[in-house]
């Protein structure tokens, strides 16, 4: 059923249509969507002391935005999308006030027979083929939480509120400004995209510039996915450098079980600082509504990380009240250790004292999630 958003919407756009013929104006639509989720959290640890927060955007990221497409004849439609971030327990935008849209903004041409082309700032396919594609848990169950972060801080990704919050980039946290993509439609049950990101440095065609490629494979209950980003920042050296991000995952779907595993590697092209991910983990349906989430990461830096590695156990109970709103339960755990010692840090942790003062944190939360 539409909703009065959007049929408003869509009488708002044919305005501009009347008094000029039928012809004037292909058929269109516009439509607003959004999700929201707060929660309370209680974390172990940090700077050694217990704390018990209200986080928002942790299940899902709230996010309010619109999107619409026009349908201009012989199978092709201008599709677009714009979409922000914010966290509810303030109203503030994320990543910053004033970042409206930030989330994404594009704006495309797609064909059934050719597939589709958009432009703007958009996901790259470590998120659009790992994450969409539903090979990490933190799509299913654990959220933000789920992604990686730990003692890996020495990779030094610019622009990161720790220097690796969601450092493989699967956690949709990070998007790529001027950027074109291009997704084929499936054929056979492949699926391929590729994405470049200009740098837009005068003088210099590749500094700064982000290039990105993915295939997808989706056959009955298998799915199959890989990825590959290599981001480079202005920040390393002069925009010749960045991180590069690897990745392939699987999921297959038993009657009453999603199991996944998913193996990811980020490197810093300039340092060396490398860190291989493998996660595995299912999602299981214990009634219509009830669904129990839980996986298992190991994550290992190299020498230039001091060997840090860290373990962490995610699991997530959640009850459906309806198809868009869910209310939920959540344990996270996480124990790091290296050649010096290592500080456990679980991912969507922020601030200057977020990390754990020791070897271990522990993250409970009950929260809730809705969808429009």
């Amino acid at each position: 059923m539409k909703t009065t958003k959007t049929v408003k919407a869509r009488w708002l756009l044919a305005l501009p249509c009347l008094g000029f013929g039928a012809g004037a104006c292909a058929q269109s639509s516009v439509s607003l969507f959004g999700m929201l989720d707060a929660g309370v959290t209680y974390v172990s640890n940090q700077s050694g002391k217990r704390g018990v927060l209200l986080d928002t955007g942790v299940y899902v990221p709230s996010i309010f935005g619109m999107r619409g497409n026009e349908d201009i004849g012989a199978g092709n439609k201008v599709f677009f999308e714009l979409a922000s971030q914010f966290s509810n327990d303030n109203g503030a935008t994320i990543p910053s006030n004033g970042s409206l849209f930030a989330r994404q903004a594009l704006v495309g041409l797609g064909n059934v027979s050719w597939g589709k082309i958009s432009l703007g700032n958009q996901y790259d396919f470590m998120t659009e083929s790992l994450l969409f594609g539903g090979l990490d848990g933190g799509l299913l169950y654990g959220g933000f939480y789920n992604f990686r972060n730990g003692p890996f801080t020495g990779l030094g990704i610019p622009n990161n509120p720790t220097g690796a919050t969601d450092f493989d980039r699967v956690g949709a946290s990070t998007r790529v400004a001027n950027s074109v993509k291009y997704v084929t439609p499936s054929i056979g049950g492949f699926t391929l995209g590729a994405l470049y990101g200009f740098g837009e440095v005068a003088g210099s065609i590749t500094s700064g510039r982000t290039a990105s490629a993915g295939v997808n494979y989706e056959r009955g209950p298998l799915a199959l996915g890989a990825a590959v980003t290599d981001a480079r920042y202005s920040a390393i050296n002069n925009g010749r450098d960045g991180i590069r991000n690897v990745g392939v995952g699987a999921h297959y779907g038993f009657p009453s079980v999603l199991a996944h595993i998913l193996y990811t590697n980020t490197r810093n092209t300039l340092s060396g600082a490398m860190v291989n991910v493998v996660q595995a983990g299912a999602n299981w349906t214990l009634s219509g509504a009830l669904t129990l989430g839980a996986n298992y990461q190991w994550m290992k830096g190299n020498a230039q990380l001091s060997h840090n590695k860290a373990q962490q156990i995610t699991s997530t109970l959640m009850y459906a009240l309806s198809k868009r709103t869910s209310v939920y339960l959540e344990g996270v755990y996480q124990h790091a250790a290296g050649d010096h010692g290592a500080q456990a840090w679980i991912n969507g942790l922020f601030g200057p004292d977020a990390a754990s003062s020791g070897s271990s944190q522990t993250i409970g939360r009950i929260g809730m999630a809705t969808r429009f």
